[in-house]
């Protein structure tokens, strides 16, 4: 905790994760973050089975600069919410589909159906992209330059689409 990533810079997002068998979910996050040059600090932080870490990453995450969270977790998912719970920051929770699963439903429920009070942002089974783009939205908000790059890549998207239009059209 407190480290820079790898651009040096002081990390934006905290990425983290209930065990490392997330990490095949929760790298598409840290592949968008370097794609942007949004600093990042990624780390294993387990609900379960070590509470104390859980809590000192919680309660120190935005005294280090972090702005968002970005949680993934399977099974039970506590790891999203017993942050939100913790942190003043907004927590985006990334549900993973893992080995002793209910097709995910576990892990969505649990990190969806947070009480009033302790929201946390929720996107689809195993979508860490999706994650990483929501904050970086989030980030945005304060920071025009980040905020050009949401408008970028917006566009990509849909020359993206409209490329594969005229291909379709066209064949």
């Amino acid at each position: 905790m407190g480290q820079t990533d790898i651009t040096g810079k002081k990390p934006l997002v905290g990425i983290i994760m209930g065990s490392d068998s997330d990490w095949k979910v929760m790298k598409d996050a840290a592949d968008f973050f370097k794609l942007f040059h949004i600093p990042y600090e990624c780390t294993i932080v387990s609900a379960h089975r070590t509470p104390k870490r859980m809590m000192e990453y919680a309660t120190s995450a935005h005294t280090r600069g972090l702005k968002v969270v970005i949680a993934g977790a399977g099974g039970a998912a506590h790891l999203p919410g017993m942050i939100a719970s913790i942190t003043p920051l907004p927590v985006i929770g990334v549900p993973v589909k893992s080995s002793n699963s209910l097709d995910g439903w576990d892990s969505i429920l649990s990190i969806l159906q947070m009480p009033n009070g302790v929201p946390v942002a929720t996107v689809a089974l195993n979508a860490s992209k999706n994650a990483a783009i929501l904050a970086m939205q989030i980030l945005g908000t304060a920071d025009d330059a980040i905020l050009q790059q949401c408008i970028q890549y917006k566009h990509s998207l849909e020359e993206e689409v409209m490329k594969k239009i005229e291909h379709f059209t066209g064949a």
